[in-house]
């Protein structure tokens, strides 16, 4: 049975989230504070995160980054809780690499199912052979086994959303990509959240690789296209 980390400092909304998920046949590790979240994946690895953002101890961006930062989690999926429902700190959770976000106060059915959405499919960027582990395009390397890219041999450090999209543009270089489609893709479902999460991953992937400013032309109305 798939294992999910819920943390959660609210003790009603931590056992409600962890009733549902257990009915729906997963099982549950549950946490409180931040600072436990990587001793414990380190311990006891999970296939899951429901991350609340505001927590004592370590808040949910630094925990999201955290786990983003280590190559053993860097693909973990991560589903952010939280009461802030302004459009900005949606978009800022996404930055950090979470996977989709949940605002308070939820459904506890439509977030068992986003957790089973998630849970169904791989990312689908992951390398599929080892003749594909490592790609270039122009000065950029991309290790996908040491989930490392280098820009004129200086490694640049992406979140796990931006390294599965730059990964699956030069893997399909030239080919007009939706913003649907790269949602379904590269976030590895039907992603509810908008499209604008896609321009925002676009914009920090231009900042982060300025070769990519000219590189990815943006097809009006419709998505993006490396050249």
């Amino acid at each position: 049975m798939p294992r999910i980390l819920v943390v959660e400092d609210d003790p009603d909304i931590a056992e409600l989230i962890v009733h549902f998920l257990q009915n729906a046949g997963h099982t549950t590790v549950r946490l409180s504070n931040g600072l436990e979240v990587l001793r414990q994946l380190r311990s006891d690895p999970v296939d899951l995160v429901v991350l609340d953002v505001m927590l004592p101890g370590l808040n949910g961006m630094a925990v999201c980054d955290a786990v983003r930062a280590d190559v053993a989690t860097a693909h973990l999926p991560i589903i952010m809780l939280t009461a802030k429902g302004e459009e900005a700190d949606r978009v800022a959770g996404l930055e950090r690499g979470a996977d989709d976000y949940v605002t308070k106060p939820f459904s506890p059915k439509e977030l068992v199912a986003r957790v089973a959405a998630r849970l169904r499919r791989p990312p689908a960027a992951e390398p599929r052979s080892a003749e594909d582990e490592v790609l270039s395009y122009g000065p950029i390397t991309i290790d996908a086994a040491s989930h490392r890219v280098t820009l004129d041999q200086d490694e640049v450090r992406l979140t796990a959303k931006e390294f599965l999209l730059l990964q699956y543009f030069v893997r399909r270089r030239g080919r007009v990509l939706s913003r649907d489609v790269l949602l379904t893709d590269v976030w590895g479902y039907q992603y509810t959240g908008g499209t604008r999460t896609v321009d925002v991953h676009i914009r920090r992937l231009r900042e982060k690789l300025p070769v990519l400013n000219d590189a990815i032309e943006t097809v009006k109305q419709f998505g993006y296209k490396l050249v």
